[in-house]
């Protein structure tokens, strides 16, 4: 999904980073712009399925490791992208019910499919707003009304900010959710790295450049950055597996596009 300049309907002629992800997944919900784009990108990154699938199992793991180590009761999605299976309120709600989930996202498409799918819950909401504005999405309404900002939140920016470009300042749009958010609160971030393979990213995001949003992969110390003074938990910022040991056939390649950590904010 971009998280530049909302759109203001569906637009199939051009590649959409969110439907990117879903060819990836194998998913249904992409168009051939996009189907095309997918398979430029995997022509120079044959594994981007394999990491696809590999993020989600980060994001189910996170998600469990807040709910049942460190009892989060309410999570913020931002940047949610479209629905797939096992979603992050799926997973809380395996562990406790009661835990609401607020989805946001700036894209039109994947706030109809959320809502579809949750129709009838009383726990999740789904709205659209763009995560680049900090102030808007703290001060909408239906995230008031879900969400108690007095309260320890979890905030999950799970592989989105590297959808962000650097013109719309994005250590500045970070801080300003941290300073939001009660102590021991949490954030959990993903983000693709240049460190290992610069010139593999450097070509993926020259794909990228011709869709809906950037790709803007950054070094361990700019990601790092974007935690401010929260303290990481073990084992730290890593490399795409945090709480949990890599697959033992895990493609090291893949392990080294990008980094992955959660923080509490003391």
């Amino acid at each position: 999904m971009t998280q530049s300049q909302p759109e203001t309907g569906l637009q199939t002629d051009r590649p959409n980073a969110a439907r990117m992800f879903d060819y990836y997944l194998g998913g249904k919900d992409n168009f051939a712009a996009d189907r095309a784009a997918a398979e430029m990108v995997l022509q120079v990154a044959p594994w981007m399925p394999e990491a696809a699938r590999q993020g989600r199992e980060l994001i189910s793991r996170t998600v469990r490791h807040l709910v049942e180590e460190k009892g989060i009761r309410q999570i913020l999605d931002l940047g949610s992208g479209l629905p797939t299976q096992d979603n992050v309120h799926e997973i809380a709600h395996r562990i406790d019910p009661d835990v609401r989930v607020v989805y946001v996202d700036n894209d039109p498409v994947v706030c109809t499919h959320g809502r579809a799918l949750l129709a009838d819950s009383k726990t999740v909401s789904v709205v659209q707003a763009d995560l680049t504005d900090p102030r808007q999405v703290l001060g909408n309404p239906a995230i008031g009304d879900a969400i108690d900002l007095d309260s320890p939140v979890a905030v999950l920016m799970m592989f989105v900010l590297h959808l962000v470009p650097d013109e719309q300042d994005p250590q500045r749009i970070m801080a300003t959710y941290r300073d939001a958010l009660a102590p021991g609160s949490y954030l959990a971030l993903s983000h693709a790295g240049t460190d290992v393979h610069p010139d593999l990213m450097a070509r993926i995001s020259a794909i990228y450049a011709r869709a809906n949003s950037p790709f803007v992969p950054r070094s361990h110390a700019d990601i790092s950055r974007f935690f401010g003074d929260f303290v990481l938990e073990p084992p730290g910022l890593v490399n795409m597996w945090p709480h949990a040991e890599p697959p033992a056939d895990a493609d090291p390649q893949v392990a080294r596009t990008g980094y992955s950590g959660v923080a509490r904010k003391p």
